[in-house]
């Protein structure tokens, strides 16, 4: 059961967009044990027509504001059931809940106010702005380029209030912006209620009237996402991870195409530059990715920019060519690569053009000269006039580095496969990014001269050992997979018991995987026992590079 309504929560998470901290499944677990507050086919019903009426009038040549508004009032007082009198508008808001921009001439104020009924104080700042006016982009006839849900958070910054609902009547999002603490947004699209009806059902659940009011106090909206924040140290660490491995694919890419044209792209590289060079790179995406998210690379009055420097414009084109055509074609190609290493350059030199214009931000991080390896060029070279012909990185290659620390994943309670979730860089903060830099830290590279394998540790250990040890170790043993058989479809637990320790390797080989991966013999046994499926056997047996390597470890 626990497994279904964890799956259920994962399903209308991975539904609704999410920028930063947000409601985690061991909080909605606890808040929503039996799922989310049941779906009424009669009320959405009601909304479907009041929403087709406001889409209706929307077409018009002139769309009439009261439409507009009486679509804004129905979402809130009937489908959030918000009571009509705890809603304040007009002069009813006190002036203290707006805030005064007069660098830029503004005044932000909310469109209503949720009040509390026993305190008589704010819980909810709402803001409401016209169909065409994004939530996400500068607004419309503004001097101030700051759009919406920025201008949101600014105000619930300034009067302290912590949740804010900003809406254009199709996108809804949820501002949860606590002083001192990472801001998250999520959002809801009208339009989706009627195809994906469990939006609908967590629109309603968490925002309701009843979520506010008639549930115990550590069960409110506000305390459910206090206490999902707990669980940041964990995507924090997961990012940490997943970035390593992307250092490691980076360096075995490398290597590869080092290995492919006779040893002679990174002769004079020490393996200690070329994991430091890695590393640099994958902190440039993260730089390039939070910057993006922010809106501190002007992007959007420059399509160029966006277009073809942006790393995220890159990894969606590269993404959206993988799905249609399948990722081995992204193995043929190698243009994302040199696409990177000119974002790099854009950010540390700038780009100045009729259609384009970008200062320069310098910086040891994005200095060219620094891994000149990296584009092709000779130690010494200078980045602005000599030749560059950057290593032969493949897209596939691009889109992991990219996708690993734009795309996590997270374990679901219960067990099953991880769940893919969007990480959220705009809400990533400076300490989350030292962490995973820091860990980095503890990392190297080294050359091995003879081939080595990785093996599965407990504790997150991977130690290598040279495959002439192990397989010294191992002798002549190969699993009797008869005696396996027997020893799967053995009843009796002392009789199985006996029959897996004869399928035990020789104890040399046992001492030695509990010396370097601390595994006890029966983990040991659990994972030789594993068969591969046809994509594991592939990743092994080119992993092995040589037929012969191959041959001789597949037993």
């Amino acid at each position: 059961v626990t497994m279904s309504i964890a799956r259920h929560h994962a399903e209308w998470l991975s539904l609704v967009p999410v920028s930063g901290p947000f409601l985690s499944l061991p909080v909605l677990l606890n808040a929503f044990p039996q799922g989310l507050d049941a779906h009424d086919a009669d009320h959405a019903r009601l909304l479907r027509a009041h929403l087709e009426e406001w889409e209706a009038g929307l077409r018009m040549a002139s769309p009439p504001a009261a439409l507009h508004n009486a679509w804004i009032r129905f979402v809130l007082t009937e489908t959030l059931e918000l009571d009509s009198d705890l809603l304040l508008d007009g002069p009813a808001i006190p002036q203290t809940l707006q805030l005064e921009v007069p660098e830029h001439g503004e005044l932000l104020r909310p469109s209503l106010v949720l009040q509390d009924p026993t305190t008589q104080k704010p819980r909810m700042l709402i803001r409401v702005y016209p169909r065409g006016q994004s939530l996400t982009s500068y607004v419309a006839g503004s001097r101030w380029k700051a759009s919406p849900d920025t201008r949101m958070t600014d105000l619930l910054h300034a009067t302290g209030i912590r949740l804010g609902l900003v809406t254009n009547g199709e996108h809804w999002m949820l501002i949860d912006a606590q002083r001192g603490e990472t801001t998250g947004y999520s959002s809801w699209y009208a339009s989706l209620w009627r195809e994906e009806k469990i939006t609908l059902q967590a629109f309603r659940s968490l925002l309701s009237m009843s979520r506010f009011f008639s549930v115990a106090e550590d069960q409110t909206l506000e305390s459910l996402l206090s206490s999902s924040a707990a669980n940041q140290q964990e995507v924090t660490d997961q990012l940490g991870a997943q970035v390593r491995r992307a250092v490691e694919v980076l360096i075995q890419s490398l290597d590869r195409a080092d290995q492919d044209f006779g040893r002679e792209l990174l002769a004079d590289v020490a393996a200690t530059e070329l994991y430091e060079s890695s590393l640099t790179v994958m902190m440039r995406l993260v730089f390039l990715f939070c910057a993006e998210e922010r809106e501190l690379i002007p992007t959007r009055p420059y399509p160029v920019y966006e277009l073809n420097y942006s790393v995220s414009a890159i990894a969606q084109q590269l993404r959206e060519i993988a799905d249609q055509h399948g990722e081995e074609l992204l193995e043929r190609r190698y243009d994302a690569w040199p696409r990177l290493l000119a974002a790099f350059r854009a950010i540390y030199g700038g780009l100045s053009h009729d259609d384009v214009y970008l200062p320069a931000y310098g910086g040891r991080l994005f200095d060219p000269d620094r891994f000149p390896f990296l584009e092709g060029r000779k130690s010494g070279t200078n980045w602005r006039d000599a030749e560059a012909t950057p290593l032969p990185v493949n897209n596939r290659t691009v889109l992991h580095l990219l996708e690993a620390l734009q795309v996590l994943q997270v374990k679901v309670l219960g067990g099953g496969p991880a769940e893919a979730r969007r990480l959220s860089f705009r809400a990533l903060d400076i300490e989350q990014i030292g962490h995973v830099y820091e860990g980095l830290l503890d990392h190297t590279a080294q050359r091995a001269e003879e081939p080595y394998v990785g093996l599965i540790g407990s504790g997150g250990l991977e130690p290598e050992v040279p495959v002439r040890t192990l397989l010294q170790a191992l002798g002549d043993w190969v699993l009797d997979t008869e005696l396996d058989a027997a020893a799967r479809s053995e009843k009796d637990p002392e009789q199985r018991q006996q029959l897996e320790e004869q399928l035990l390797p020789p104890s040399a080989f046992l001492d030695l995987l509990k010396e370097v991966g601390k595994r006890t013999p029966k983990q040991i046994l659990r994972n030789l026992r594993q068969d591969l499926d046809s994509q594991q056997q592939a990743r092994f047996r080119s992993a092995c590079q040589t037929p012969e390597l191959y041959e001789l470890l597949r037993p």
